[in-house]
C-alpha cells in the first residue's frame, strides 16, 4: 500500500510540474518574447549575454547574472560577450576590451576584472585610451601584468574575440542586436526583454531563459 501511495504521489507531482510549465511555456511566444536569429542552436547549450562596459543598464544586470545562471542546464555555459558597436569610444578599444574580457576569464580574475571596469568608467569616470590603461585595470583587480601581455597576444584568444565579433557584426548588420544587454540562448534565441513584465521583471526573465532551454 505504501509502495503504492508513493508512486500515486510521485506520478501526481510529475503531472503537475508538467502542467505549470505547459502553463508557462505558452505564455511566451516567439515574435513577441524572443526571436529565433539562426536556423541551428549551438552545437553546446549556452546563454550569451552581449553588453558594453560603457553601458550603465549592463551594469545594473551584474547582480542578476546569477539568478539567469541558475535556471540554465548543468553543462550549459555561460558567455560575456563585449560589443564594439557603443558610441563612447573607438571600436579598437572596446575590441581591446573584448579581449581583456577573455583573458581575465583565462586568469580567473572576470568577476574583479569587470567590477573594476564599469566602476572606472561609469563611476570615476575616467577614460581607457589604451591597452596599457586596460593593463592597469587588471593588474589593480588582481590579474598577473606578465599574463595579461602574453594572453592579449595569444591567437586563442584573439582568434576567440574574432569569432564572438563575427557573430556580433552579423546580429547588428541584420538588425537583430541593436542594443545591450541582450540575451541570447543556444546561439538562436535572442530574448526581447522589452517584452517583459517590468513589475517581475527578472523573475519572468528567468523563466523565459529556462524556457528557451527546453526548445
Amino acid at each position: 500500500m505504501t509502495k503504492i501511495t508513493t508512486l500515486f504521489i510521485g506520478v501526481a507531482a510529475t503531472l503537475l510540474l508538467t502542467l505549470t510549465f505547459s502553463s508557462q511555456a505558452k505564455t511566451f511566444k516567439e515574435g513577441t518574447h524572443y526571436s529565433v536569429v539562426a536556423e541551428k542552436k549551438t552545437a553546446k547549450p549556452e546563454l550569451s549575454e552581449y553588453f558594453s562596459y560603457y553601458c550603465p543598464t549592463c551594469r545594473a544586470y551584474e547582480p542578476y547574472l546569477d539568478g539567469f545562471k541558475k535556471v540554465m542546464p548543468a553543462q550549459a555555459k555561460f558567455n560575456k560577450v563585449h560589443v564594439d558597436f557603443m558610441g563612447h569610444t573607438s571600436e579598437e578599444i572596446q575590441f581591446m576590451l573584448s579581449k581583456a574580457l577573455i583573458v581575465s576569464e583565462k586568469t580567473g580574475v572576470d568577476n574583479k576584472f569587470s567590477a573594476a571596469v564599469f566602476k572606472y568608467l561609469q563611476t570615476d569616470r575616467a577614460t581607457i585610451s589604451n591597452e596599457k590603461d586596460i593593463r592597469n585595470i587588471f593588474v589593480l583587480s588582481g590579474g598577473d601584468g606578465q599574463k595579461f601581455d602574453k594572453g592579449m597576444k595569444s591567437f586563442s584568444v584573439i582568434g576567440q574575440a574574432k569569432k564572438e565579433k563575427k557573430i556580433q557584426d552579423k546580429l547588428s548588420n541584420s538588425r537583430q542586436l541593436t542594443s545591450v544587454p541582450t540575451m541570447v540562448v543556444n546561439g538562436k534565441y535572442l530574448i526581447d526583454s522589452k517584452s517583459l513584465d517590468r513589475n517581475n521583471f527578472f523573475a519572468e526573465y528567468n523563466e523565459l531563459i529556462a524556457y528557451l532551454f527546453t526548445l
